[in-house]
C-alpha cells in the first residue's frame, strides 16, 4: 500500500466518485510530482505513490472538473498537508460536493 493513499466520496449522489484523477506532490522549494493515480471504482486511491516517504510537504491535487464536468464550479481541488512521521501511514479522504469539499485525515 502506498504511504498516502486517498478516498474521495460524492456527498450529493451519496457514493464513491470513480475515476477522479489524483497527483501528489512534494514541496522541495518547488513542488515535483511524486505520483499519479486515479480513483477506484469505490472512489479509493490506495496505490498513489511509494511505500515511504520522508517528512515534509506534500499536497494531493484532484483534477474534480474530469468528474464533475467542465462546467462545475470546482474545476480542481487542492489539499495540502506535512508528513512529521515518516514512519505512519496518511490517508487523505475528500468529500466532495458541486459547491464545497472538505477533508480530513483518516485512518
Amino acid at each position: 500500500m502506498s504511504h498516502v493513499t486517498t478516498h474521495v466520496l460524492d456527498t450529493a449522489r451519496g457514493r464513491p466518485a470513480a475515476g477522479v484523477p489524483v497527483r501528489l506532490d512534494a514541496r522541495d522549494g518547488d513542488w515535483s510530482t511524486v505520483a499519479t493515480a486515479a480513483t477506484d471504482d469505490d472512489g479509493r486511491a490506495r496505490d498513489l505513490g511509494p511505500d515511504a516517504l520522508p517528512a515534509g510537504v506534500y499536497r494531493l491535487v484532484f483534477d474534480t472538473e474530469s468528474y464533475l464536468g467542465e462546467d462545475c464550479f470546482l474545476p480542481e481541488v487542492t489539499v495540502t498537508f506535512r508528513i512529521i512521521d515518516p514512519t505512519a501511514h496518511h490517508h487523505v479522504p475528500v468529500l466532495l460536493s458541486p459547491f464545497a469539499y472538505s477533508t480530513y485525515r483518516g485512518s
